[in-house]
C-alpha cells in the first residue's frame, strides 16, 4: 500500500464515522483511569521542563486535547480527517484543531515542547513507522516529551461496517519493545512503559509508552 493510500484509506474511513465515533466514545476518558493517569504524567513532564506547545496528533474527536488543555499545556490537536476536526471543534470551541498528518507536519523544528499520539499509530504500516517517530523528533525540542499508546499484539484486525456505514480498514497492534526499538533509533530514550490488561469490552492488552528527545 502506497504511502498516500493508506493515508487515503484511514481519512476516508473516520470522515465516514465521525459523529457515530465521537457518540460511542463520549465519556471513554473518564472511564480509564490508566490513561487520564498517563495523560496526566505527560502534562507534569512537559510543565516540568518549563512549558510550550504540545500536539495532540491523530486527535480524532479531541478528548485528550481538551483534558490535556484542562491540566494547563498550550496544546492543539491535529488529525486527518476533516470531518474529525469539525466535531473537535464543535465540542471545544476555545480549542485549537487542525486537519493533518503526522507523516508530514506542518512545523519548524525543535518548535514543540510534547506529542501525544494516542492510538493514532494503529492505521500507519510498520515499516513507515521509523520515518513518522524522525518527525516527531524534528518537532521537538531536546528533551521533549513524547506520549504513545496502542493496544498490544502482533495481528492486523480489519473493521467492517462499522455503525453500518460501507468502509473497512485494518488496526495494526504492536508491541511495546518493537515501538521502544524504533524510538531509540530515532533519537529517543523511552522513559517509562505501562502496560494493562484488557478491559471487559476489549481483546488485547494496552500499552502507553513515555519518551523523551534525547
Amino acid at each position: 500500500m502506497t504511502e498516500s493510500s493508506h493515508l487515503d484509506q484511514t481519512r476516508t474511513f473516520y470522515d465516514a464515522l465521525a459523529v457515530d465515533y465521537a457518540a460511542m466514545f463520549k465519556e471513554e476518558l473518564a472511564a480509564k483511569p490508566f490513561l487520564r493517569a498517563m495523560l496526566n504524567a505527560f502534562a507534569e513532564l512537559v510543565l516540568a521542563g518549563g512549558g510550550g506547545r504540545v500536539a495532540d496528533v491523530g486527535c480524532g474527536p479531541g478528548r485528550s486535547t481538551a483534558h490535556l488543555h484542562g491540566l494547563g499545556l498550550d496544546v492543539f490537536g491535529l488529525d486527518l480527517s476533516p470531518e474529525m476536526i469539525a466535531v473537535a471543534r464543535a465540542e471545544n470551541p476555545g480549542l485549537r484543531y487542525e486537519v493533518g498528518s503526522m507523516t508530514e507536519l506542518d512545523l519548524a523544528d525543535g518548535s514543540l515542547a510534547g506529542v501525544v499520539a494516542m492510538y493514532s499509530l494503529i492505521h500507519t504500516p510498520l515499516e513507515r513507522l521509523p520515518s513518522v517517530f524522525a518527525e516527531f523528533h524534528r518537532v521537538l525540542a531536546p528533551g521533549g516529551q513524547l506520549l504513545l499508546a496502542f493496544q498490544v499484539g502482533d495481528d492486523v484486525r480489519l473493521l467492517e461496517r462499522p455503525f453500518g456505514r460501507p468502509v473497512s480498514l485494518g488496526f495494526q497492534r504492536l508491541r511495546p519493545e518493537q515501538i521502544a526499538e524504533l524510538l531509540g533509533e530515532a533519537g529517543f530514550e523511552v522513559r517509562a512503559r505501562f502496560l494493562r490488561e484488557p478491559d471487559e469490552d476489549e481483546k488485547s492488552p494496552h500499552a502507553h509508552l513515555l519518551a523523551r528527545r534525547a
